[in-house]
């Protein structure tokens, strides 16, 4: 499998700033996001404290990032990273269409809204996920509910029908669902999951369902759950000012660090990321030699 040197997380200001700095330290890197970059962004109204901008809106900077991505021929893979496992000398990365090393991680993909259910971090990897196509084939002829938080993740639900007996769709939104024949939708809101050493039951506001897994589609992954042991502080991502977090070769910027939530301290911490990033790489080189 072909190892990157760096894969970034996350297609906003810190997340560009350090594929950036990375692609003119000469690294080979992946960079994980939207293709249409940040939402956040993109919708700003106006932003008058980003260095050389004074008067540029949301959709101004948001064209600006783009640009700078082609002049830098920089691509975007645009899949959902769904989990970052250390492996020692590397980090593996499962994304909802398909599987990746990097010898080093920065996650720049901003803050997660909102908090996990009561159970869902308990079961993760017994029956909890956060990637329906991925773990499909592990369900096949079993129970599965899908609590999606945006009409796009009723295609992972037409996936997951291909394999699973029975699958239960949750939409956390107001639109008309779209789904395939068989998939069972229900309007009712997760309470909590429930289970012996695996998911046994998902609890909501009207019922319990008996079953075998459960899969929360969220826009993105929360960074505790997204890489396993990241030491978190009051819901961010614990760094030094280097931007390490305590997981050697995994480093984080951004909003996920913390206040101020501002494109232009993003974009700074991106910059730092990923020379920290270089260098934990040149260390790594010298080790070898």
């Amino acid at each position: 499998m072909e190892r990157y040197d760096i894969a970034i997380v996350g297609t906003g200001p810190a997340g560009l700033e350090a594929a950036i700095t990375a692609k003119i330290r000469n690294k080979k890197i992946i960079l994980f996001g939207s293709a249409a970059l940040s939402e956040k962004v993109q919708k700003a109204h106006l932003i008058k404290n980003y260095l050389g901008l004074p008067e540029a809106g949301g959709a101004d900077l948001q064209k600006a990032f783009l640009d700078h991505l082609s002049q830098m021929e920089i691509a975007i893979t645009d899949e959902k990273v769904t989990l970052i496992y250390p492996m020692g000398d590397y980090f593996s990365i499962q994304s909802s269409g398909d599987m990746y090393e990097a010898s080093t991680v920065i996650l720049g993909a901003g803050m997660v809204p909102g908090k996990t259910y009561p159970g869902e971090e308990t079961y993760l990897g017994r029956g909890v996920s956060y990637c329906a196509t991925c773990d499909a084939p592990l369900y096949r002829e079993k129970t599965v509910a899908i609590v999606g938080f945006t009409p796009k993740e009723e295609a992972e639900a037409d996936f997951m029908a291909e394999y699973a007996g029975k699958v239960y769709y949750f939409p956390m939104y107001k639109d008309e669902v779209h789904v395939r024949e068989g998939i069972e939708v229900i309007r009712e809101k997760p309470v909590s999951v429930e289970g012996g050493m695996k998911v046994e039951k998902l609890i909501t506001t009207g019922s319990a369902y008996d079953l075998d897994g459960v899969f929360f589609l969220r826009e993105s992954v929360s960074p505790g759950q997204l890489v396993p042991g990241l030491e978190m502080d009051e819901g961010h991502v614990k760094v030094d000012r280097s931007m390490k977090t305590n997981i050697p070769g995994c480093f984080a910027c951004g909003d996920i660090t913390g206040q101020p939530y501002q494109y232009i301290k993003a974009a700074g911490e991106g910059n730092v990321a990923a020379l920290s990033a270089v260098s934990y790489l040149d260390a790594l080189r010298r080790a070898k030699a």
